[in-house]
C-alpha cells in the first residue's frame, strides 16, 4: 500500500453519514497531535506517518504508522501493534468492537476520548519504537 496523494479534506467532506464525518474530523485532530504528522490518503485510509513492515513469514509491505477509514457502518481504526496490546484500555473505552488489528467505532462521542487517545498514542509509539512482537518495522516517513 502506498499514499495515493488524494486530498484528505475533499475525501472527508464526502464521508457519510454525518456522524461518521464528525468522527473522522475528530480522529484527524487526535492523530495529528499524537503522531506529529499531517494526514495522507492511502486509498480510502487516512494515514499518519509511514513505515515498512516485515514479518518472520516473509510478508512485508508499506503502511501508515496509524490510520483510520470512515466506513458507513463504523469507523475502522488500524492498529499495527494489534488489539491485544490494548486489552486493559479497551475494557474501559466504551462501545466498540474489534478485529485482529482493527478497532471499530460506531460513535467516537460515545467512547472515552482520553482512553481512545491513549490507545492511539501507545500504538503509534509501539510502531515507531519497533516494539511489535514478530515484526520488523522501519519508519519511512
Amino acid at each position: 500500500m502506498k499514499p495515493t496523494g488524494g486530498d484528505v479534506d475533499a475525501h472527508l467532506a464526502e464521508v457519510s453519514p454525518a456522524k461518521r464525518q464528525r468522527d473522522a474530523e475528530t480522529l484527524v485532530e487526535i492523530l495529528r497531535e499524537v503522531s506529529g504528522h499531517e494526514p495522507q490518503l492511502w486509498g480510502t485510509i487516512v494515514g499518519f506517518g509511514a513505515c515498512h513492515y516485515r514479518y518472520p513469514t516473509g510478508t512485508d509491505g508499506d503502511s501508515p504508522i496509524i490510520g483510520f477509514a470512515a466506513r458507513k457502518s463504523a469507523t475502522t481504526v488500524y492498529l499495527l501493534d494489534g488489539i491485544d496490546a490494548h486489552l486493559e484500555s479497551l475494557e474501559v473505552l466504551g462501545p466498540h468492537t474489534t478485529g485482529r488489528g482493527c478497532l471499530y467505532l460506531k460513535d467516537v462521542e460515545a467512547v472515552d476520548r482520553e482512553v481512545l487517545r491513549d490507545i492511539l498514542a501507545a500504538s503509534y509509539r509501539h510502531v515507531v519504537d519497533d516494539d511489535i512482537d514478530g515484526a520488523d518495522i522501519t519508519v519511512t516517513g
